[in-house]
């Protein structure tokens, strides 16, 4: 429902806008009772009395919309050949400083600028360093290439990733997705062998990592033809978070 209502808010108001639907924490029945908000409702959520004591209203909303926006996470997904961006992102990662993106001012785009120099929160990484420190996922969907460097095989790059990790960046994690179609391919079998390289580069590295750099393979449509693969599926409901 709430998917729902914040879509017709976009289509009545325009793309432009950021839409946030907020639900009642509590339901007695079907009546919403917005507790938080308000400060005093009976049992069915109808309001006993309006005043200003504590603001509830106003702080229950920014705390809501702080926690959400306060901080971006960003998920870097690489298709076929878009592997070899990945690739470089990753590289790229491994070599840069780590920030704090929380009250970072290049960390990203505020929502909204206020003169009087009150705070202002970013929900879009707008330098280099801001979407570095931002990424929590790195997806490789079926990468492959006719030629070797489909996968990273570095290890220096994912011990410096690991060493960063320590040194308190946010955890990451690389979920590898594979098909036949690249993974099965008896042409190019250099494929499977790095990925299988990198799986265990980051797999001997995520335990000197404190628990923050995580890996998953999950390999599709194991038992079809390699031509018969609908790439568009694993695109669309199978790349998902856990």
């Amino acid at each position: 429902m709430s998917i729902v209502a914040s879509e017709i808010v976009v289509s009545k108001f325009g793309s432009f806008i950021n839409a946030w639907v907020i639900e009642a924490s509590v339901f007695n029945g079907p009546f919403a009772v917005y507790k938080d908000f308000i400060p005093s409702t009976n049992q069915y959520g109808e309001p006993r009395s309006h005043h200003p004591v504590g603001f509830p209203a106003s702080s229950s909303t920014v705390s809501l919309l702080s926690n959400c926006l306060e901080e971006p996470k960003t998920f870097i997904l690489g298709f076929s050949k878009g592997g070899t961006v990945l690739n470089q992102i990753v590289i790229e990662l491994g070599f840069s400083d780590v920030e704090s993106n929380a009250n970072s001012p290049s960390a990203g785009q505020p929502i909204d600028r206020h003169p009087c120099g009150s705070e202002e929160i970013y929900i879009v990484p707008r330098t280099k360093e801001g979407l570095l420190n931002s990424i929590s996922e790195i997806h490789y969907v079926d990468v492959g290439l006719n030629s070797a460097g489909a996968y990273l095989t570095n290890h220096d790059v994912f011990e410096r990733i690991s060493k960063r990790l320590m040194q308190g960046a946010p955890s990451l994690r690389f979920i590898l997705h594979g098909t036949p179609r690249q993974w099965s391919d008896k042409r190019r079998d250099w494929i499977r062998s790095e990925r299988d390289k990198m799986l265990n580069l980051l797999e001997s590295e995520a335990p000197k990592s404190g628990g923050k750099l995580k890996v998953l393979a999950r390999y599709y449509f194991a038992d079809e033809p390699a031509k018969k693969v609908n790439l568009a599926s694993i695109l669309l409901p199978e790349v998902e978070a856990d």
